[in-house]
């Protein structure tokens, strides 16, 4: 049988075994949290004993837990909420590498509500130019009802300096989406500067279905759904009580393990990284590598759909880009805009570790490259031919 190897965990991370035992046992209980009686009531308890210890994890206060059903969900209750809240103003203020549950949520507000979204220059690692951003400050700062970052960049892995970042934002609202950030880099919502944050559970080893946005105490948004008010009226809607107890116990297990994984991690890529240069000497690779389980890569002369099908066909899931296109085939918008021609984008795969994987699987990836890369070169060779 031919070996499976993934290296997708950017896109969703395996349900940790013992997670997944708690959730299996919270979702044999009988309860709804907002019911009064009995069952309800201790529900209610596992509820917010989770939220006491996510919170915690993540340097929040157990109110700015909102929970929702994911981390697009936290993402457009946030940027949405905030913009209808700080009417007249009218500027969103991001840059064109955010992630489409950023990017699109925006476009609809220009499309339909009548924002104008100012794009930040970003440099050739996708790290914002803060020139500009105090620039666009200094001239429309009285206009700009919401700045959106993403905080890890989920094809690059590069990491946002919030220092910086907050020093010049003074009192305008940053939302950040940290998706990508929550048991991969350090993250601290308090300590963020950031007025709000999207999270999910599965990028973490927790079940799908979960996100959150953590919400500064004493902040309001103007909600999205409407209902039965659960979640400060922010989030209307019955908790998924099950899901939310395992996101808990996801966090908890990452906090346990936070320094030993990354380092893990850190060690499986850079061999990955020495592979890659010394079988394919002209790949290039993208972004800061400050989140240790992502590399992207060029590979010159190839197409990213040949190649990533090539590979799977020798046992090894990667990625183009977002998994979160329902498989439509595009170029990399965070590539494009960081400078990559069309070209060199659609000839780069992003690699995301995890350290569920270990140092075989990477060997492995190495034995299988040049044939792979060999053969998209030359499919891609014959295509330009015809």
């Amino acid at each position: 049988m031919k070996r499976r190897i993934y290296f997708d965990h950017a896109a969703t991370t395996p349900i940790s075994p013992t997670v997944l035992e708690e959730l299996t046992k919270e979702a044999g209980l009988l309860g709804n949290p907002s019911s009064l009686h009995t069952f309800g009531r201790q529900m209610r308890e596992r509820v917010e004993n989770a939220r006491e210890e996510i919170a915690k994890i993540l340097g929040a206060r157990a109110s700015e837990v909102i929970f929702t059903g994911s981390g697009t969900e936290a993402n457009n209750t946030a940027i949405k909420g905030l913009f209808w809240k700080r009417t007249p103003r009218k500027i969103i203020l991001s840059t064109a590498i955010e992630h489409h549950a950023v990017l699109d949520p925006i476009n609809w507000l220009v499309q339909h509500e009548g924002a104008v979204h100012r794009q930040l220059r970003v440099d050739r690692d996708g790290r914002p130019d803060l020139d500009h951003l105090e620039e666009i400050i200094a001239l429309d700062g009285d206009e700009i009802a919401l700045i959106s970052l993403i905080h890890t960049n989920n094809e690059l892995g590069t990491v946002l300096n919030l220092k910086e970042i907050s020093s010049l934002v003074g009192e305008i609202p940053l939302h950040l989406d940290a998706v990508q950030s929550v048991g991969k880099v350090e993250f601290g919502f308090h300590e963020s500067g950031a007025i709000s944050a999207a999270i999910s559970a599965h990028k973490v080893g927790g079940p799908l279905g979960v996100g959150a946005l953590l919400l500064r105490h004493g902040i309001d948004l103007t909600p999205l759904l409407h209902g039965g008010g659960q979640e400060r009226d922010i989030r209307s809607g019955t908790l998924n009580a099950p899901g939310i107890i395992a996101f808990a116990v996801a966090l908890k297990e990452m906090k346990e393990n936070f320094r030993d994984q990354v380092e893990k991690v850190s060690l499986l890529r850079e061999r990955m990284r020495t592979i890659i240069k010394e079988v394919i000497p002209d790949a290039s690779f993208n972004g800061t590598g400050d989140a240790p389980g992502i590399l992207n890569v060029t590979f010159p002369g190839t197409d990213n759909e040949a190649s990533l099908l090539l590979f799977d066909s020798e046992g090894i899931a990667a990625s183009t880009g977002s998994a979160c296109s329902q498989g439509v085939a595009e170029t990399s918008h965070v590539l494009l805009g960081i400078g990559l021609s069309e070209s060199e984008a659609r000839s780069t795969l992003r690699f995301s570790l995890s350290h569920r994987n270990e140092i075989d699987e990477v060997e492995y990836f190495g034995q299988v490259l040049a044939s792979v890369i060999s053969r998209a070169r030359a499919a891609h060779s014959a295509g330009s031919r015809s």
